[in-house]
Order: C-alpha cells, then sequence, then structure tokens
C-alpha cells in the first residue's frame, strides 16, 4: 500500500512539473523530483502508453502574435439518449474540427463547447447550420470570448506596477 502511495506520488510531481513547462528534460525533471532519470523516463513512458499525458502543447497568446480568431463558448441543453446519456452527442459535437473542448456541466444548460473561427459570422453558421439541427439538441446561447487574461494557468498580461504620484496642494 505504501509502495502504491509513492508511486501515485512521484507519477503526481512529474505530472505537476510538465503542466508546468512540458519541455523539461527528463534530467531536470529527475533533479527537481529527486529521482533517477531513468525512472523518469520509465513513468513518462508509462504515463503516455497508459493515456495520462495526452499531448504536449505550447500555450499561444493569438492576440500577440497577430493571429485573429474568434471564440466563443456554446452552452447547450440537449436531450440525453437512452444508454449513452449526454456521452453520444457530446462525441459527436467533439468530431466537428471548429470544437476545441467540450464539457458536462451543472446548472441550465449541459454542454459547453468552446469553438474557434475566423470571424463572428463562421462562429454563428457553425451554431446555425451544425450545431442547432442535431435532434438531441434543445436549445444554444453563444458567448464569444472578448478577451483572455489567463489560459492554462499562463497570465497573458502582467499588470504594469504604476507608481503613486504625490499629491501636492
Amino acid at each position: 500500500m505504501k509502495e502504491e502511495i509513492k508511486e501515485k506520488q512521484k507519477k503526481g510531481e512529474i505530472l505537476k512539473i510538465l503542466e508546468e513547462n512540458a519541455r523539461t528534460s527528463d534530467n531536470e525533471i529527475a533533479k527537481m523530483a529527486g529521482l533517477d532519470e531513468d525512472e523518469v523516463k520509465e513513468i513518462i513512458s508509462e504515463l503516455e502508453g497508459a493515456g495520462v499525458i495526452r499531448k504536449y502543447k505550447a500555450v499561444i497568446n493569438h492576440e500577440k502574435a497577430g493571429i485573429d480568431a474568434v471564440q466563443a463558448l456554446i452552452d447547450v441543453k440537449v436531450s440525453p439518449e437512452r444508454n449513452t446519456g449526454y456521452d453520444s452527442i457530446a462525441e459527436r459535437i467533439a468530431r466537428f474540427s471548429e470544437v476545441k473542448s467540450v464539457r458536462l456541466v451543472s446548472g441550465e444548460y449541459d454542454l459547453s463547447v468552446l469553438v474557434e473561427e475566423n470571424t463572428m459570422k463562421e462562429v454563428a453558421y457553425f451554431v446555425a447550420e451544425k450545431i442547432a439541427p442535431l435532434e438531441q439538441v434543445r436549445n444554444t446561447v453563444t458567448h464569444f470570448l472578448l478577451k483572455t487574461y489567463k489560459e492554462n494557468g499562463e497570465i497573458y498580461e502582467e499588470e504594469e506596477k504604476g507608481e503613486r504620484l504625490a499629491v501636492t496642494l
């Protein structure tokens, strides 16, 4: 039992390091986690094989990169299907190339869908022509994302530290 807990802790530490910076070398991870480099390689390989580590990805500030993209959160109310519940409709929506994420949520709506397109018109077309016509979809509400302050733990614009001016009379 203690050995299992130790293994989970090792894996957790490695995952935490990789989440912070996926480019951290196995050697650096070993030093940070107090492990042997070969052990780190083995654990990472195991985590990749098990599908725990799904992908290594960069967090990109599209605005600073000059990439015009429109993102929208679409709240979707659906009728769950017998035997599969929300899974089948969520999987169907997830297959659309415009969709970046699909999550089952609590509250008035059932699914939260993040989409990305080049224009607001393309997002509207996506909702009207691809999401709304699906048989299980009962209602949608679209929220356009206007500005990103933080993404995947990264703050996009550090607050400027202004100096307070002295008030004189």
